[in-house]
């Protein structure tokens, strides 16, 4: 086979290929830069992906305008590469060799990231067995096989012509032969390489799926993607899918629509988090202070990190453990000043200092006197052992030195709000505004899918009783947190106020019960 191959290159020129490419300029950088395999092309820098798209697809069309047209004789450029964008390489001899065929074109591959784009000059037949790939001009010429001349018949001035045949034939033009029309298969719908059943009712729902079909295949055309237009096509297609379980009774369907009712979440959010807005179910759009999902995942590690490992039982041990989590979570080192510490609304901030630095949690240079008096000038530094990292660079937190102290200053900024403080809030109060802050949805509403915080969820992240914890959800109503709070004797539901949405970590798990 290789020895074929090999002389069969000896006589034909192989074919082209070159590549534009899309990659990162950097890192921490939106730019991209562009590179072409042909030579002469110099690389390009763009501030932005999708201008980086743009001009890779400009650079391809302008080599193709000025490319010569595809060579009859070139040698199949797929061939050359083992047909590998098309072939499955199993690491195993193939039992049924695959043949090239066709004329010789110019094909267009590109993957469905849109960061490289491919030219080729191939045989049309590894072209259309390429996914995606794009014919973009065929060679005028053709090798004498692909069009053999039709034999001439004899006419009667050949009469004189010996004919061997035990029946004379008599001179003159033959009839042409009667051409078979060719039958051609009926056209079959398709979306998501099911073929949608002709006979499928009812019709309404047969022209829906035929439809998402079509506007699937229009969007993988597309230059640039929009998340928002994908993630309501997944929703349709969910919808539709499902409907056409229920008709079929077919589970796979169902699974299909379970697999677009994920991705069409999944997309939104990714629209959502590059906008920077996360969209209330019933409302505007809403900027947080923390906007990203990992940013709301790493604040309730923390929440259930610190109740935990709180050394102290109450409530004001919780919230100043939490506290100093955050200030030292990477490092396990911090600096406070004694303003950190009253301000958070403790009893007796001095003895519960001194019990916590009794029992090792954090260790200090002085006194808890000298931390309470110390200002921003001369901070105090402040070390707390189970939170350095431990020897193979790892601790009890994945996120890193940036992520820090926006998680402080996200909590800080919910307990030192302005009206738990006017109403001089407990301790237990402000933990309870910082759970609920991390426990409900997109729209403000507890609890996952809006039905409620379980009360025994409620009472892992505060250190309060079921008649305590009345009197704490009275006293966030009573300062605009909540709204339509009720309690029962399972769960805590209510409505985050618009005041404090923007504080809100939302829990992005599916509300849909299962089948």
């Amino acid at each position: 086979m290789t020895q074929a191959v090999v002389s069969e290159l000896d006589e034909r020129v192989p074919g082209r290929r070159w590549t534009v490419r899309l990659d990162a300029a950097g890192r921490g950088s939106t730019a991209v830069r562009i590179s072409c395999s042909r030579p002469g092309c110099v690389e390009q820098r763009l501030p932005s992906a999708a201008a980086g798209r743009a001009a890779a697809v400009a650079h391809i069309k302008a080599h193709l305008r000025v490319a010569p047209a595809p060579r009859p004789a070139a040698y199949c450029a797929c061939r050359l590469a083992d047909c590998h964008t098309h072939l499955p390489h199993t690491g195993r001899p193939r039992m049924d060799p695959w043949r090239c065929g066709g004329p010789v074109v110019l094909a267009v591959v590109t993957d469905r990231e849109g960061r490289w784009w491919q030219v080729m000059e191939c045989c049309s037949r590894c072209a259309a067995a390429t996914p995606g790939a794009k014919t973009a001009a065929t060679s005028q010429a053709r090798a004498a096989a692909d069009h053999p001349t039709t034999p001439t018949i004899p006419t009667a001035g050949a009469a004189a012509a010996p004919q061997v045949s035990d029946h004379q034939v008599a001179a003159g033009p033959l009839p042409a032969p009667r051409s078979t029309p060719a039958q051609r298969r009926p056209h079959q719908a398709k979306i998501a390489q099911r073929i949608i059943p002709h006979d499928l009712r009812p019709v309404v729902l047969r022209d829906e799926l035929i439809e998402l079909g079509a506007l699937f295949r229009a969007y993988q055309q597309r230059d640039q993607p929009d998340l928002a237009l994908l993630a309501d096509l997944q929703e349709r297609k969910a919808r539709a899918f499902t409907t056409w379980a229920d008709v079929t009774s077919e589970g796979a369907l169902r699974w299909e629509a379970r697999r677009a009712e994920q991705a069409a979440a999944t997309a939104r959010l990714q629209h959502q988090q590059r906008t920077g807005n996360i969209t209330a179910d019933d409302g505007p759009a809403v900027t947080r202070l923390l906007n990203v999902p990992g940013q709301w995942e790493h604040a309730r590690s923390v929440l259930a990190h610190v109740a935990d490992h709180t050394p102290l039982p109450g409530p004001d041990a919780r919230l100043l453990v939490l506290m100093l989590t955050l200030r030292t979570a990477h490092t396990g080192t911090g600096n406070l000043v004694g303003q950190d510490l009253t301000a958070l609304g403790l009893t007796d901030p001095q003895d519960l200092v001194e019990k916590l630095t009794g029992c090792g949690w954090p260790s200090l240079p002085g006194t808890a006197g000298d931390l309470l008096a110390s200002r921003p000038e001369n901070a105090t530094p402040i070390t707390v052992p189970s939170l350095a990292p431990r020897a193979d660079g790892t601790g009890p937190f994945t996120f890193g030195k940036k992520m820090r102290p926006k998680l402080s200053g996200w909590a800080q900024k919910i307990i030192s709000d302005k009206k738990l403080r006017k109403a001089k809030a407990t301790s237990a109060t402000r933990l309870l505004a910082l759970t609920l802050a991390t426990q409900n949805t997109a729209s403000g509403r507890l609890g996952p899918g809006g039905h409620g915080i379980s009360l025994n969820a409620v009472a892992a992240l505060v250190p309060a009783d079921d008649g305590e914890l009345e009197r704490l959800v009275d006293q966030l109503t009573a300062t605009d947190w909540l709204t339509d709070a009720a309690l029962t004797d399972t769960h805590l539901t209510g409505q985050l106020t618009e005041r404090v949405l923007p504080l809100g970590c939302p829990l992005f798990s599916s509300t849909r019960p299962s089948e």
